[in-house]
């Protein structure tokens, strides 16, 4: 088992007060599996993801990867699972001033030491280029290997983002709605582009397109205030289904 969530809930400080984000959530993922978290914006889909990369740590309950209690991590072994996890968020995150190749090359930066990481930025080793370029060519961009981030549009940025994950090569895709801010057309190509690289790994993805997870995911996750609403094979989530989902949005949660 990839993933055991137990009654899990995560809440934030506020000004307000505190926000439960996550309330109770139970849930079990296995190596392999290809999951959809599908829920009106604030549902808790952000913050669940938040708990697999091991990024922020539950309030309550116990999430584990691989038996392992990830609260219970930290320093290199902290580390070590981190590594084995990779996320491609809405944003790219790349560095405007960087090359395509020197981003794609931050996929190693969870493995390398900080003096390694500064020496492969300037002057990276041929094995590690040749990683990098693969990668690039795999999401079709080698041409654009020498291009810096900020000449690159937007798809073609996300495109990078999933080259990094790529020379990362991690067991575990996680992926909060990639696609938001791009037009249809370019959403199928990536998301296509998307599946073929995480064959064979567990994917793990926050997408607010109901139709692309039905289509894409064996498994959707319905995410309601913090809280799983259903927990369905895609062909199993009736139109019913779906209109109670985001019949309301998600009140005192975040993410």
């Amino acid at each position: 088992m990839s993933f055991e969530l137990r009654e899990v809930a995560l809440v934030y400080p506020s000004r307000a007060g505190a926000v439960r984000a996550l309330d109770g959530v139970t849930l079990a993922i296995a190596g392999g599996e290809r999951v959809a978290l599908l829920g009106p914006s604030g549902a808790g889909k952000s913050s669940l993801l938040k708990l697999f990369n091991a990024t922020a740590r539950p309030t309550a309950g116990a999430i584990r990867f691989e038996g392992r209690r990830l609260a219970a991590l930290a320093g290199s072994d902290l580390r070590a699972v981190r590594r084995r996890i990779g996320t491609v968020f809405q944003q790219p995150s790349l560095v405007p001033s960087l090359t395509a190749l020197q981003n794609a090359l931050c996929g190693h930066l969870g493995s390398w030491s900080l003096a390694r990481s500064l020496r492969a930025l300037l002057a990276a080793a041929p094995s590690d280029t040749r990683v990098a370029l693969a990668a690039l060519k795999t999401v079709g961009l080698l041409d654009k290997a020498a291009a810096r981030a900020d000449e690159l549009s937007g798809g073609q940025q996300q495109r990078v983002a999933i080259a990094r994950v790529l020379v990362q090569d991690p067991e575990v895709v996680l992926t909060d709605e990639p696609f938001a801010s791009l037009d249809p057309g370019l959403t199928a190509q990536l998301a296509d582009l998307l599946l073929h690289v995480a064959q064979g790994r567990t994917l793990i993805a926050a997408l607010h397109d109901v139709e692309l997870a039905l289509a894409h995911f064996p498994r959707i996750v319905g995410l309601r205030g913090g809280r799983v609403a259903f927990d369905a094979k895609a062909a199993e989530v009736s139109p019913q289904m779906l209109r109670e989902l985001y019949a309301h949005e998600a009140r005192g949660a975040v993410g």
